[in-house]
Order: structure tokens, then C-alpha cells, then sequence
């Protein structure tokens, strides 16, 4: 499995931006079905963002359309990199964000967390009102 790592989290006020990382060591993500996921504080981790395995398609939840933007960069020289971008945000946005992958996951599983068999550690958003 490959192995994951985000950054970029931090604190920022409403209508403001950033911009998480998420680098994967180990094997390639040449295949891999790409998202990211958030889990705000007493609540279920929620699909976010996903793209597809050659960055041809991009998914999103309602909530995000229009503010946020997922990228990949398969570059298998070095690490292979997978990104959001926040515009916008909002203080419901407020959770840990977290970048998980997969050759398996299609467009009808992508939402589910237990398709997913790597997934990093976690980088929390605040979004201060």
C-alpha cells in the first residue's frame, strides 16, 4: 500500500484560502483512485473530493463545488503529489482533513471510507468566523 502524508492544514479566517498537500511515498500512484476526506469534531468522516486514477475527472460534495479544486501531479521521478485547493472557506468547514487512495474504488463506491486502504494522518482546518 502506499503510504500518505498531508500538510498544509492551519487556521484561517472565513472567506480565505489554502491549500492542503498530500505526498505519497512507496509505490506509485500510477493507478490509484485519489480523494480527499474531512472529519469535523463528534461527527462521521464525509467524502470531500475525488479524482480519478489520470486526473481526468474530479468529484465533489455540493457543499464544496465551486470552492474547492482537487489536483494530482503523477510525477514518478519524485513523490507523487495529490492537492486541494480551499477558496472561501467557511467555518462548517472546520475538520481534520485527510487524503486516502485506491485502485479499487470506482465513481458508485468513492464516498465510502472502507474502499479506501491508505490513508494519511490527518491535518486540521479552522476556519474562525
Amino acid at each position: 500500500q502506499v503510504q500518505l502524508a498531508e500538510s498544509g492544514g492551519g487556521l484561517v479566517q472565513a472567506g480565505g484560502s489554502l491549500r492542503l498537500s498530500c505526498a505519497a511515498s512507496g509505490p506509485t500512484l500510477s493507478g490509484y483512485f485519489m480523494a480527499w476526506f474531512r472529519q469535523a469534531s463528534g461527527k462521521e468522516r464525509e467524502f470531500v473530493a475525488g479524482i480519478s486514477s489520470d486526473g481526468g475527472r474530479t468529484y465533489y460534495i455540493d457543499p464544496v463545488k465551486g470552492r474547492f479544486t482537487i489536483s494530482r501531479d503523477n510525477d514518478s521521478n519524485d513523490k507523487n503529489m495529490v492537492y486541494v485547493q480551499m477558496n472561501n472557506l467557511k467555518p462548517e468547514d472546520t475538520a481534520v482533513y485527510y487524503c486516502a487512495a485506491d485502485r479499487k474504488v470506482t465513481v458508485r463506491t468513492m464516498v465510502d471510507v472502507d474502499e479506501y486502504g491508505s490513508w494519511g494522518q490527518g491535518t486540521q482546518v479552522t476556519v474562525s468566523s
